[in-house]
């Protein structure tokens, strides 16, 4: 029977597992993390978690027990360090090895890090530890810096100021989330920030951070200086891979894979969540994908793949991830971030929806804040590859209706 090994119990791994039993899957698995402790959800780290509103319980996605009911094995506390694809071999630093039949890569990303990230005071937001040390700094009346305004970024700066901190946020670009949504409609979440009492400093980055005495001394690249408490960078995240550079697998910022999610060239090797990079025809070329919904909808087509080889399914997802900023919760669908845009609806009613794409061509994504019907509605017309201006009049007219009910 094939033995699958899981190396990364975080969603993707978790879900993959459970879901290999789900497809009627009998043979063993074995899922591998370097954390003693991985079985937990991370979208909480930057908002409930962080806050202390949530306990570590509330954020388990299972427990040991529960995986080893289904005959799931767990080898916790122990990383791979290499990977031998032609004796379909891993070996651990613990100096075990492991065999497969089959390898799911689950790695994830680890927080992107600069020379002063070890610095007291200094802090990133990738793992439950690292959301526990943040918490002890969300202290009324202190002053927080964020350096990046992407997710991570903008939710630890909402919290923070939730629990009263004076929150400086430090973005080289000229909006938070500019990245993801465009400069322009980032200009509108950085003004609910800003009246939230989020200061901005934009266009600079970050040239070194001194301590001094009990906080830090931020330089900026304009020559200025920001003196803070503590410090959270959120300048993105790298893939886990490096142990895998002597195996064979094509690295390029993730693990390069077909539309399987299967490793390029090597068999029966695969790569799920943040790790891999994949290309299809919605994505001709490639992408890696940091989102929740992504990993959780990858390990639902890997574990068909692997129980079902002779029917193996290609991904072709509808990118979907969500945020939960103060009293606003933001949910993107699809690409976004292009230069054709339009609104409906008022930001000031903190009900609103952005719609992406070019007039005569299909709808290429969505951002919508505090309308479920409109999500609905914007999940389907990109999946279905409607025109743009269809779901622009759907929404207008749902609108229009709701404003007529009241």
């Amino acid at each position: 029977m094939s033995h699958v090994v899981i190396v990364g119990a975080s969603v993707a791994g978790v879900k993959l597992a459970q879901n290999l039993r789900s497809e009627g899957f009998t043979a063993p698995v074995t899922l591998i993390d370097a954390e003693d402790d991985p079985l937990y959800d991370k979208p909480p780290l930057s908002k409930d978690y962080l806050s202390g509103a949530s306990s570590a319980q509330d954020i388990a996605m299972t427990t040991a027990d529960d995986l080893h009911a289904r005959e799931i094995s767990t080898r916790f506390g122990v990383a791979a360090t290499t990977l031998d694809p032609a004796a379909k071999t891993l070996t651990l630093d613990d100096g075990s090895t492991a065999s497969y039949d089959v390898l799911v890569i689950a790695t994830g990303a680890r927080a992107r890090l600069t020379p002063w990230a070890s610095l007291p005071h200094v802090h990133v937001l990738r793992t439950r530890t690292d959301a526990e040390q943040l918490r002890g700094e969300l202290v009324a009346g202190r002053h927080l810096a964020v350096v990046g305004a992407g997710f991570v970024g903008a939710e630890a700066a909402a919290t923070a100021r939730k629990a009263d901190l004076r929150v400086t946020i430090i973005e080289p670009l000229g909006a938070p989330m500019g990245r993801a949504m465009n400069t322009e409609v980032g200009g509108i979440f950085a003004d609910k920030h800003r009246r939230e009492g989020v200061e901005f400093r934009f266009g600079i980055s970050v040239e070194r951070v001194e301590p001094v005495g009990q906080r830090c001394r931020l330089v900026l690249t304009d020559g200025s200086t920001l003196d803070v408490d503590a410090v959270l960078l959120g300048i993105g995240a790298v893939p886990n891979t490096e142990w895998l550079e002597s195996s064979g697998v094509t690295i390029d910022n993730g693990i390069v894979c077909d539309s399987t999610l299967s490793a390029v060239g090597i068999p029966d090797v695969y790569a799920i969540g943040d790790v891999s990079r994949f290309s299809n025809d919605r994505h001709p070329e490639s992408v890696r994908l940091e989102h929740w919904t992504s990993a959780a909808d990858q390990s639902v087509l890997i574990a068909h793949n692997i129980a079902h080889p002779d029917d193996a399914r290609h991904y072709d997802p509808t990118e979907y991830v969500w945020s939960d900023q103060y009293d606003w919760k933001i949910q993107i669908v699809g690409l976004t971030g292009s230069d054709h845009w339009r609104i409906v609806g008022d930001p000031a009613d903190d009900r609103f929806a952005i719609v992406y794409g070019v007039e005569g061509q299909p709808v290429q994504g969505a951002v919508i804040v505090n309308w479920p019907r409109a999500l609905i509605d914007s999940r389907r017309s990109v999946a279905g590859r409607a025109p743009t201006e269809e779901l622009v009049g759907r929404l207008r007219s749902l609108l229009e209706a709701s404003k007529a009910a009241v």
